[in-house]
């Protein structure tokens, strides 16, 4: 397989090993009831450590992931561009590429960005779920080779061409750029099939009843074909007395004489109105698959397009200035397309380049479309992740317009976090700072357990593979792990792994009890 060589891979390709876990720190939760979180979420914070402070409680969970990354196109305002002044990345590169970061060139920087962002969203991403990248011309050869890198050539999927937008720009240098991509892989595309996309009205008004058939509208099909068939060659007599001798020229009738005759008994065929056609095979509209097989070609009649998502971007939000509106941002009906295709009505959707929060505003409006329940997470870096991107879904979810409420409300909540603290310190030490809560979902990450069930137990962190796991930690005391504590165990397992301070039992009754421990911080894995 051909592999993409840069200017810093060497230093990123496991860098998202070396990021280091935070927290996700709760700010308010919008629409909510009372002080529960919601299952939707909006981040605001740097997208590659948003993505690794997800892993402790969605690692595998993700259904589908749509991102729309900056396209690297040279004269950007993003941070990631050639004249790259932003001191948070130019830190960034200084510290993981080190010296070599003053030489990379704009693609070099954008595949230093992406690489270890792709790494964490793979692990993200579900054993039956998607990965939809939108992208241009500029870095889409680079994204496919780095994608078959990460997640596998055989899992790719497909490249849709979508038609951005609907007039020619006379303005352009050499040719007026229609399109985008968007790239899609699959976690594992020999088990993943997408939803068909609804049938259209113009699909189904090709199928017409000209013979009041009882069994409703129906078009016709050519009934020869090119591939020699044994039997595939005999005469036909029309009902109106014509004979049709052969098939047509270099080709075979597609069925035997004896299933032809059984069709025409039962009013398959359609022989034209004066009964004395070409034979043709009638195509009931109810034997057709109610759905059509997604196409890699998306019009902007069916899926939008740009000066679309800028209406609807004004129409939800008030900007001083026309210079303050997203250049390029996505209509709700290409997210929506995407969701119909990816998503089932629970399922979990990530978008890590959040910008002004269209992807949220399809899942609600699809929700309320069909009563579904799928949620959705956002992360955005910039600072407007408030002012613009929660704020937009604020008015989604409530209704907006100049008349009261002129867009329905679609209903819903969402969460609104930034990122907090380290999990665990620069020198390694466990961060108490964070709290117990934290550190425990942290660690029954770390054991890949299996969400526990609700239990009297404040130290039962889960059961996996008949093991009790508990997490014996309180930020003030010295926990033990001795007689008393065991006494207090309420599982009944075959063997126990219990996290403590420290340990007073002796190694040969632990044997015989098949009773694990580790020491805090000493034992909790990193990642």
């Amino acid at each position: 397989m051909p592999e993409l060589i840069w200017k810093g891979k060497e230093q990123v390709v496991n860098h998202h090993l070396e990021v280091p876990v935070k927290t996700l720190d709760r700010q308010y939760t919008f629409n909510g009831a009372g002080e529960a979180e919601s299952d939707n979420k909006i981040i605001h914070g740097d997208n590659l450590e948003a993505l690794k402070a997800l892993l402790p409680q969605y690692e595998g969970r993700v259904n589908c992931i749509y991102i729309d990354p900056p396209y690297n196109t040279g004269n950007e305002s993003w941070v990631y561009n050639d004249n790259v002044k932003d001191p948070r990345i130019v830190k960034w590169l200084g510290e993981v590429v080190g010296k070599e970061g003053e030489d990379l060139c704009r693609h070099d920087k954008w595949l230093c960005m992406m690489y270890p962002r792709l790494q964490l969203l793979k692990r993200l991403l579900a054993d039956d779920g998607t990965i939809w990248i939108s992208i241009d011309d500029n870095e889409v050869a680079n994204l496919r080779l780095v994608m078959d890198e990460i997640f596998g050539q055989r899992n790719f999927i497909a490249n849709v061409i979508w038609q951005k937008v609907f007039s020619p720009k006379n303005t352009a240098k050499h040719f007026s750029e229609d399109h985008d991509f968007i790239m899609i892989y699959a976690r594992n595309a020999e088990t993943w099939r997408p939803n068909p996309m609804p049938r259209t009205t113009s699909q189904d008004g090709a199928y017409k009843n000209p013979d009041n058939d009882p069994r409703g509208p129906w078009t016709s099909g050519d009934l020869s074909a090119r591939n020699f068939y044994g039997e595939g060659t005999y005469s036909i007599t029309c009902p109106s007395g014509r004979i049709i001798e052969n098939p047509p020229s270099g080709r075979y009738w597609a069925i035997s004489k004896q299933k032809f005759e059984e069709l025409d008994r039962n009013n398959r065929i359609w022989w034209g109105k004066n009964r004395g056609n070409m034979p043709r095979l009638k195509r009931f509209l109810t034997d057709v698959k109610q759905g059509v097989v997604p196409q890699t070609l998306w019009s902007y009649k069916d899926a939008g397009h740009t000066q679309d998502a800028k209406k609807e971007l004004l129409a939800v939000l008030d900007f001083e200035t026309s210079a303050d509106v997203f250049v390029s941002p996505k209509p709700t009906k290409l997210i929506d397309r995407i969701l119909h295709i990816a998503t089932d009505k629970n399922s979990l959707i990530l978008d890590s380049f959040a910008g002004s929060g269209t992807t949220a505003q399809a899942v609600l409006n699809l929700n309320k479309k069909d009563n579904g329940n799928r949620k959705f997470i956002l992360i955005e870096m910039m600072d407007y992740a408030e002012t613009i991107t929660a704020e937009r879904i604020k008015r989604v979810i409530k209704g907006y317009g100049e008349d009261t409420k002129e867009v329905v409300a679609t209903g819903g909540d969402f969460t609104y976090f930034t990122l907090g603290e380290r999990v665990f310190n620069e020198d390694g030490n466990l961060n108490e700072a964070i709290g117990p809560t934290k550190i425990r979902e942290y660690v029954a990450w770390s054991e890949k357990l299996p969400e526990a069930q609700n239990d009297n137990n404040p130290y039962w962190l889960g059961e996996k593979d008949r093991t009790g796991y508990y997490f014996y930690y309180e930020s003030d005391t010295v926990t033990v792990l001795n007689l008393d504590f065991l006494a207090t165990l309420s599982h009944q397992t075959e063997a126990y792994l219990v996290y403590a301070d420290t340990c007073l039992l002796d190694a040969e009754f632990m044997h015989r009890k098949h009773i694990r421990f580790k020491k805090i911080p000493r034992d909790i894995s990193r990642f």
